[in-house]
């Protein structure tokens, strides 16, 4: 019997962002018959070129022989095994980077020397193709060994489906469809045994336990992890299952799997996890409809669906510049922007703006050596963005930089003015996935630097997705552009939340204004406190407001700033940040009302040490004011300007 593991839904399920609508978009439009009747057979399926001359008539010669370099470096690649001591790290010292980095550079390996060799057709990387092949089936399992549960070893008779061993799966089918051949006249075994062990650790389970996976559920909200798996085991199904009637059952299963996703979609189609998720999550869901269109002859196709054109939509609402992005919760600010993979979903969606924001990002950041350079993860994704190299139009078209939006099911507002400043700000709740404790929050960027940030998420350990994970700084209200009152922060959990939330933006100003009376503890003696946070076009500068009312002031109330700029408070009523630039701005404060400090948080040990490089190299610091009287009612004032 298989069990409900704990540690996995604690991990990756933090919460949810909206509440589950039955939409059922995909198992409702089309019928197992239907699929039975459109699905392409196996043996006419041909989603990639399968030998040099298919792959030499779709992508250029440059490319070809930069990804057949590319498997070259891993001709003497030794594929090490998992073993004993490396997969209990992670109970044993809560680390989980260097059995992840054992793991994905044996896939990176074994997919680029396939690559390499479906191009090149010599036959001199397949002995290495079938090293890396064995190495990876002999693993006892496919995935993270933070996502097995108590045992943090894998119990055989209980498989579970994670990213990567849906990752896994993918990478082995593809390497099937692609060598397959001749991996035949090596030894039969071989593609024998990548059958037996994806059909043992992916397709049984989920034939017959689907429902025992947190990211299948359809009554609870879902996250990335849905869409990523579907992503890779819909190929796995299409390129591995030789009985037909199988594979459509199996086929028509992962439709309705990626119908839980999009069941747990808020109307406004935004992603609770922040775009660099939405890379995972939106942009799989995207992999998965294209694939779902791709094996039918294009017979199921929602995306005219308007929640799936918002979904699409929600990536270039949240660009700020370049490369930075909204990056709320364990969002990262930068993001390795997928032009190609954008580009082709533009297309599908027929919306000008992202298939201009695909063609942007591609020339300016994923010219074709650099973005086919290495293989990480979405293997079927890559595959595809091979052959799109040669697709995209090089006439790009307009890509617009959005002015503001209002997402209102996660309650984000983003707005940006004519001299370059860019608010994004959100009401919320504490219960979201990935969560950090920070509702009505703010960012503030200025001509495409960042003033006041959210920090961001550090490494990820045992401690990041446990019951200690609000004990690490970056997910405390305390590190976020927010006040502590009463001596006390914001608490985890859906009932904190904003209430009472408005926005209101026209061309003189954007506002977002809640109640954060309830996203905080208790014991804080909150009885109303109103945030108002106010991009103000005409003075071109930010406006923040709280008005509160306690019902006993304890102790001075604080308000925090977090920045990257060099900060200056020698100067009474106004702080001076200093961009890496030397672009300035100033908070502006009552100097009659409060005192100035400001101090580093921490980069030492294993959770914090990615934020001595994650900002360019320059540090976090949290700037706090603490108000110099205590009083239990009262309105607050600060503004954020240029001059």
């Amino acid at each position: 019997m298989y069990k409900f593991i704990g540690i996995f839904i604690l991990s990756f399920s933090i919460g949810g962002h909206a509440q589950v609508v039955q939409r059922n978009v995909l198992a409702n439009r089309y019928s197992l018959a239907q699929v039975q009747q459109s699905l392409i057979k196996k043996s006419a399926y041909h989603p990639y070129p399968l030998n040099s001359s298919e792959w030499h008539a779709k992508v250029s010669d440059t490319i070809i022989k930069s990804l057949i370099a590319g498997g070259e470096s891993f001709l003497k690649y030794k594929f090490e095994p998992i073993s004993f001591s490396l997969a209990m790290e992670f109970k044993r010292s809560g680390d989980r980077a260097n059995y992840e980095a054992v793991q994905f550079k044996k896939r990176r390996a074994l997919l680029s020397m396939v690559l390499a060799e479906s191009m090149e057709n010599k036959g001199r990387f397949m002995e290495q193709i079938a090293n890396g092949i064995w190495s990876i089936c002999e693993e006892s399992f496919w995935g993270a060994s933070a996502h097995i549960g108590n045992t943090f070893l894998p119990d055989q008779d209980q498989p579970v489906v994670d990213l990567f061993s849906a990752e896994t799966a993918a990478v082995l089918a593809l390497t099937d469809y692609l060598v397959g051949s001749k991996l035949d006249t090596m030894n039969v075994q071989i593609r024998r045994r990548i059958y037996f062990e994806t059909n043992n650790r992916i397709f049984e389970p989920m034939l017959h336990h689907s429902e025992n996976f947190f990211w299948m559920s359809r009554v609870n909200p879902v996250n990335n992890w849905n869409p990523w798996i579907v992503s890779n085991w819909v190929e796995a199904i299409l390129l591995l299952e030789n009985n037909e009637e199988r594979r459509a059952q199996m086929f028509h299963q992962s439709m309705s799997a990626l119908d839980a996703y999009i069941n747990s979609l808020g109307e406004d189609g935004g992603c609770d996890e922040g775009p660099s998720y939405w890379f995972a999550a939106g942009a799989s869901t995207f992999d998965c409809l294209e694939t779902f269109g791709n094996a039918t002859n294009h017979q199921i196709n929602i995306f005219s669906d308007t929640l799936i054109q918002k979904m699409g939509a929600y990536i270039y609402k949240v660009h700020i510049d370049k490369k930075y992005f909204v990056n709320f919760a364990d969002a990262d600010p930068t993001v390795n922007i997928d032009g190609l993979m954008l580009y082709r979903f533009g297309k599908a969606l027929n919306d000008s703006n992202m298939i201009g924001m695909g063609q942007w990002a591609f020339k300016s950041y994923g010219t074709a050596s650099k973005a086919l350079s290495s293989f990480g993860f979405y293997a079927p994704r890559y595959i595809k963005n091979i052959l799109t190299t040669e697709n995209i139009n090089n006439t790009p078209q307009t890509y617009t930089y959005t002015k503001d939006a209002w997402l209102k099911d996660v309650q984000v507002l983003t707005a940006r003015s004519g001299n370059g400043f860019y608010l994004a700000t959100h009401g919320g709740h504490n219960g979201e996935s990935h969560n950090h404790n920070d509702v009505g929050d703010f960012i503030f960027y200025a001509n495409g630097e960042p003033i006041i940030i959210d920090a961001g998420r550090g490494n990820y350990t045992a401690r990041t997705f446990s019951s200690h994970r609000y004990e690490l700084w970056f997910t405390q209200s305390q590190y976020h552009n927010l006040p502590v009152i009463n001596g006390y922060g914001q608490l985890a959990g859906r009932k904190h939340a904003a209430k009472n939330v408005t926005s209101f933006i026209n061309d003189k100003e954007a506002i977002l204004k809640l109640d954060l009376t309830d996203a905080y503890d208790v014991k804080a003696g909150i009885e109303k406190w109103v945030r108002e946070i106010k991009l103000d076009r005409i003075k071109n500068q930010i406006n923040i407001s709280e008005s509160y009312q306690l019902k006993e002031a304890i102790t001075p109330i604080q308000e925090n700033f977090i920045t990257i700029c060099k900060v200056d408070v020698s100067q009474l009523g106004k702080i001076k940040l200093t961009t890496p630039t030397a672009t300035q701005y100033f908070i502006n404060y009552d100097a009659k009302q409060w005192n100035v400090n400001s101090d580093y948080p921490s980069t030492e040990g294993p959770e914090y040490s990615s934020f001595k490089t994650k900002w360019g190299g320059n540090l976090v610091q949290r700037i706090t004011l603490t108000k110099k009287a205590i009083s239990s009612k009262g309105n607050l004032v600060f503004s954020i300007t240029d001059k």
